[in-house]
């Protein structure tokens, strides 16, 4: 796991997944044992690009696979977000998240490709597709700006897919 340190805090350098299907819905999963939605993040772990995280964590998140989608856009920023400390874990590590986001195109189809359990660690309990708005209304509310920033920072390119 890498670790940046930014004024003081520790954030997590990760990936965050925009993953879109053919008639412009997010892909979103449920967090096991919350009612929150998200789009797939991940950490980057020692010696991964953002962009081998990026497909290790979209295979652990989501069960696709490289071939399953295709990169549209990557974001021009790192976005970072902080994690109350209602939220963070007694034995915290990081502050929060520092990530690197990708704009992902599925190709494949739903229910042969997608597997929420394609490793023993899953994540994610449920999955849809979502409009734009359901996407940021769903998602914990620390995570909100990120979501609208890289969203608006992709939204020239989603309009004309």
């Amino acid at each position: 796991m890498i670790i940046v340190n930014m004024k003081g805090k520790n954030y997590r350098k990760g990936v965050g997944m925009v993953i879109v299907n053919r008639e412009g819905q997010f892909f979103l999963g449920k967090r096991i044992g919350a009612d929150a939605w998200q789009f797939p993040q991940g950490g980057i772990d020692e010696g991964e690009t953002p962009q081998v995280a990026l497909y290790r964590e979209l295979f652990e998140e989501t069960g696709l696979k490289k071939d399953k989608v295709e990169i549209i856009d990557i974001s021009k920023k790192w976005l970072v977000y902080h994690i109350p400390h209602i939220f963070q874990r007694s034995n915290k590590k990081y502050d929060g998240a520092m990530q690197k986001w990708f704009l992902l195109r599925f190709i494949g189809e739903d229910a042969d490709d997608i597997n929420l359990n394609a490793t023993e660690h899953a994540e994610f309990d449920a999955w849809k597709w979502s409009d734009r708005k359901t996407a940021i209304k769903s998602v914990i509310k620390f995570k909100r700006k990120v979501y609208e920033s890289i969203l608006e920072e992709f939204s020239n390119i989603l309009e004309k897919n």
